[in-house]
Order: C-alpha cells, then sequence, then structure tokens
C-alpha cells in the first residue's frame, strides 16, 4: 500500500486557497491588473514630483538651425531605420563605436533617433571622424568609399537647394516640446543658418555665440549656395562632439 507524504494535506491546502485565481479567469485578469498598477504607480508617481529625469550635462547645447535642418532630411530619407544613435554600455560596443551614449545627448532630439537596427554602423559618435569630402562622396556614391557597402545613393541631395523659409517655425515648435530655443535664436534663425556655411558671413560670429561648438564651413564645397547635403552632412558632423567625453574616463579611471 502506497504512502501518502506527509506534506500533501499542506499542498492541497495551499492549492485550495488560491483555487478561486486559478478557475475564474476574470478574478485572476483583475488580481494580475491590481498588481501592475501597483508597479506602475512606485514607477510613475515620483516622475511627476521631479523636475528632470535627465541629468544635465555640460556642453549639450540645442541644434542650430542648418543642424536642425539637416536632422529633418536624415528622418525624411529614413536614415534611423539602418543606423542606430546610441551606444550600450557594453565593451564590444564602447571599443567600437565610443564612449556609451548618455541621455542628456538626446534631450533635445524631437523625437529620439536610439534606433533598435544596424544595417549600417551606429552613428552617435560619427561626428568629426570622417572629411566633409568623405561624406559628400559617401552619400553621392556609397560603394566610392566603402566598397561592400548597400547603402542606396543620394546624389540628389547635392543638387537640391535647401528650403529653409519655415526653419524659424521648426524651431518655434521644437520649442513647444522643451528645446530651449530663444527668441533671438528663431528670430535670426535663417541668417544663421545661411552664415553658418561661410565663415566670412558677417553673422558667423553670431553662429558661434548662440550655438558654441558650430562648425562654421560649407560642407558641401560652395558657400554661396546652400543644399540639402550641406545640412545633413553638418548635422552629421556634429553627433557625438558637444560633450567632452575625456572627462568622463578620467572620473571612471579615479575610481
Amino acid at each position: 500500500m502506497t504512502e501518502i507524504p506527509a506534506t500533501a494535506p499542506r499542498k492541497t491546502s495551499l492549492w485550495a486557497k488560491h483555487k478561486i485565481f486559478e478557475t475564474n479567469s476574470i478574478f485572476l485578469i483583475l488580481g494580475v491588473l491590481f498588481v501592475i498598477s501597483i508597479g506602475g504607480l512606485v514607477e510613475i508617481a515620483p516622475l511627476f514630483y521631479l523636475q528632470s529625469t535627465i541629468e544635465r550635462v555640460k556642453g549639450v547645447r540645442p541644434y542650430s538651425p542648418l543642424e536642425l535642418a539637416g536632422r529633418a532630411i536624415y528622418v525624411r530619407e529614413g536614415c534611423y531605420n539602418c543606423h542606430s544613435q546610441m551606444i550600450r554600455p557594453l565593451r564590444d560596443e564602447v571599443e567600437r563605436y565610443g564612449h556609451y551614449s548618455l541621455a542628456a545627448e538626446s534631450m533635445y532630439d524631437k523625437p529620439f533617433q536610439w534606433g533598435s537596427k544596424r544595417t549600417g554602423p551606429d552613428l552617435a559618435r560619427v561626428g568629426g571622424k570622417y572629411s566633409d569630402e568623405w561624406q559628400l562622396r559617401h552619400l553621392n556614391d556609397p560603394r566610392s568609399v566603402v566598397p561592400l557597402s548597400i547603402m542606396p545613393a543620394y546624389p540628389w541631395l547635392a543638387t537640391t537647394d535647401l528650403k529653409y523659409n519655415d526653419i524659424a517655425i521648426d524651431m518655434k515648435v521644437n520649442r513647444l516640446s522643451g528645446v530651449p530655443y530663444t527668441d533671438e535664436m528663431i528670430l535670426n534663425a535663417a541668417a544663421d543658418l545661411r552664415a553658418q556655411i561661410n565663415p566670412e558671413d558677417p553673422g558667423a560670429a553670431d553662429v558661434e555665440k548662440r550655438y558654441p561648438k558650430a562648425i562654421i564651413r560649407s560642407f558641401a564645397g560652395d558657400p554661396k549656395r546652400v543644399t540639402e547635403a550641406d545640412a545633413l552632412i553638418a548635422y552629421l558632423q556634429v553627433l557625438g562632439t558637444m560633450v567632452d567625453f575625456k572627462l568622463y574616463d578620467n572620473k571612471a579611471n579615479l575610481r
């Protein structure tokens, strides 16, 4: 005769206590929603009392009008579908792309361009990695500089004049979502955009003053003409250049 384990009654009693949840889907759903609600409140409620969930980092600034226009082209052409802009804090990522991404770097991106797929390399630190000439050739004919590239060509960017009559409106919209564009920045948006591609423009100094570390030069080679290539390359060349990551590396070494 097989003996019944002494623990059997305890298991039966335990099952009986939560039997109502296992045999009644309505109670189970309500129970799950209740538990999730508690977890959600614990995570979300504190956000209403915090002034900011992003630690501000020295050097991060709003995009200049030209960079902002270039970012719009980047989004328009779907570059984010193949290139992410977020370096994960993993050894292989840091060794390949550079310092891992900080939340503050994307605080003025509306929407952010973190991405979830990399058909091409991550671009979070691409600024200054290649020359303007390289970037222009890469856009016109990717395989002329990267033979195995599967990226499509964008030759029309270099021959299409940039339409920037509404750049001030774009800046106003960004300001509504929290980007700290001042009235002065918005008022001089078009002039600053033109001045950024011409170091000899009288307004070039004002661009540097309003947008620290802004690169002022003709990105596509013709300072008298603003093309979509100028804007896109200006945007690419500023990615990852606003923050001095040597400060963070030094802090890590001191620990």
